[in-house]
């Protein structure tokens, strides 16, 4: 197994410290930034937006890990400039033509992603395997940082790794994101988890990052 990734939540950083918490990133390899959309209908929440994502692009080269929390993804993706590389995870909860936006996806160049909430089994993406290159599994409802960790979703996260090496999909990727603390990132990495949405639990404080909280959670997921 390749080691972890991680992917830093940024709805949880200090904005007016952005400049010098993506130096860090940067400077300590992170491998992607975690973009939250939310509509207040899909999630009862507001957060980051389209113009967000354009001017982060302009300030570093790390790729955009993309997750739409919002009803009828399909409609919107063109209100992101979504480049190659990029992950872009769209809910089966919230998507009507599911096939369809993972072969758009794809056909731009970025990481088709399916994000399930933690009620939704991984084996309803059956019919989308030959479609997927990772599976966003929610260890929290979606829609607010700083919630507690859902214990079953470690079952969940073992569980969907041995369905998809069973199934001969061992190289579709599985994402974590909900109360990715260094204790819990260490046991999701245990049960086969390969990249984590790294927010409130794990490396910021007060909205601020450190080099040495990203390094234990380096740690943890090796």
């Amino acid at each position: 197994m390749a080691t972890g990734k991680i992917s830093p939540s940024l709805m949880c950083a200090d904005v007016f410290f952005l400049d010098e918490t993506l130096r860090i990133f940067e400077e300590n390899g992170v491998e992607y930034l975690h973009i939250d959309i939310m509509d207040g209908s899909f999630v009862p929440n507001f957060t980051l937006g389209t113009e967000y994502c354009r001017q982060l692009r302009s300030h570093t080269h790390i790729p955009l890990d993309i997750h739409l929390m919002v009803e009828d993804p399909e409609t919107k993706l063109n209100w992101f400039n979504i480049q190659p590389g990029d992950i872009i995870s769209v809910h089966w909860e919230a998507s009507r033509h599911l096939q369809r936006t993972l072969a758009e996806l794809r056909s731009r160049g970025a990481k088709a992603f399916v994000a399930i909430n933690p009620a939704t089994p991984s084996e309803y993406l059956i019919d989308v395997l030959d479609d997927i290159d990772g599976i966003l599994i929610m260890s929290v409802n979606p829609g607010f940082a700083g919630q507690k960790l859902i214990p079953s979703v470690l079952s969940k996260i073992q569980r969907t790794r041995k369905w998809l090496s069973d199934s001969g999909y061992g190289h579709v990727l599985i994402e974590v994101d909900g109360n990715v603390s260094i204790e819990n990132a260490r046991k999701m990495r245990a049960a086969g988890a390969d990249i984590f949405v790294a927010g409130t639990a794990s490396i910021f404080k007060d909205g601020i990052v450190t080099a040495e909280r990203l390094q234990a959670l380096r740690e943890a997921i090796k």
